[in-house]
């Protein structure tokens, strides 16, 4: 028994190796940003002995000297500047704590959650969500992008916060929208598509011929229903840019948004054409903002429906 005592007591750890605190952290920063013990003595509002005292205990408790004292103005050893990085890290680490816990305290949301459907103008949410780091740094954004009725779904599921969407979709009793701006869709093709080589009017039975690329997604929310498909053959796709890579290759037709296709239209890689049944004036989308009726969000949730709403927005066509 003696000699299983005697081997676990020779065995244990130091007990001053446990006991590193913040405040000998905050006083080796301070004598290195200061440059002396007694300038950190004065941004700490202690006296020099205090801090000489709290690193010397430093010291002593690691066995390893942090600060060469020969000159006239302390300079860091070997092992101090490799424990530097780790120190700041600590110290960014404990403000970022204590920051966050006074955000929670005061009701303040842990992060705020949004989707947005894939033709939503994502500079549009940029220039939110820039301003919204500014007045709320504690609250990290998390961001989705979905097509169509999958989107509604992650606000209905409350995953979401706040959903960006086509108005039409978010046309549902649980959900309380607010318009926010409307985007045009133009349909387009390449250039070398037999679609773009006709001047004009496209009729129906021409475009029957052709394959029309059209985004859709497994929700329920759009099961079984189809939005501006005018071919009786389709390419179904569930990510946009995967359609806009399609269309570029001239693998079918397709109506995009007309802040998506800009680019491609000004430099000729793609093209609009001119579907028959094609309705120029009823070809545009509304997208509107959408949130649980029955959850109350918190400050940042509001503040970011409230940004939104205000905000000018464009679709950047």
């Amino acid at each position: 028994m003696n000699k299983v005592m005697k081997i676990s007591s020779s065995s244990s750890i130091n007990p001053n190796m446990d006991s590193l605190t913040l405040d000998q952290i905050q006083i080796f920063l301070a004598i290195i940003d200061e440059g002396s013990f007694s300038q950190a003595a004065r941004r700490l509002n202690r006296a020099q002995s205090a801090v000489t005292y709290g690193i010397q205990k430093l010291e002593a408790q690691f066995d390893l000297p942090l600060f060469d004292r020969s000159a006239y103005r302390p300079e860091l050893t070997e092992a101090g500047r490799a424990l530097l990085i780790r120190a700041r890290r600590i110290a960014e680490e404990a403000n970022a704590f204590r920051d966050t816990a006074r955000s929670l305290a005061s009701g303040l949301e842990a992060e705020l959650t949004i989707v947005l459907d894939s033709m939503f103008p994502m500079s549009a949410l940029v220039e939110a969500l820039r301003a919204f780091t500014q007045r709320f740094p504690t609250v990290p954004p998390r961001v989705y992008v979905q097509p169509l009725g999958a989107a509604v779904e992650l606000v209905l599921e409350g995953t979401a916060m706040i959903g960006l969407v086509p108005l039409f979709f978010s046309d549902i009793p649980p959900l309380k929208r607010f318009p926010l701006m409307t985007i045009d869709l133009v349909p387009v093709a390449s250039p070398d598509h037999p679609l773009a080589m006709i001047e004009g009017t496209i009729e129906t039975h021409e475009l029957h011929r052709h394959v029309q690329l059209v985004l859709t997604d497994r929700s329920a929310v759009t099961a079984g229903r189809d939005y501006g498909v005018l071919s009786g053959r389709t390419w179904r796709l569930a990510d946009l840019g995967a359609k806009q890579s399609m269309l570029l290759a001239g693998l079918g037709w397709g109506n995009m948004p007309a802040h998506l296709v800009r680019e491609d239209l000004a430099r000729g890689r793609l093209k609009v054409i001119h579907p028959a049944d094609f309705e120029v004036g009823t070809a545009k989308l509304v997208m509107s903002g959408a949130c649980l009726a029955d959850r109350r969000l918190g400050p940042a949730g509001r503040w970011m429906i409230d940004y939104l709403c205000s905000a000018p927005m464009s679709d950047g066509f």
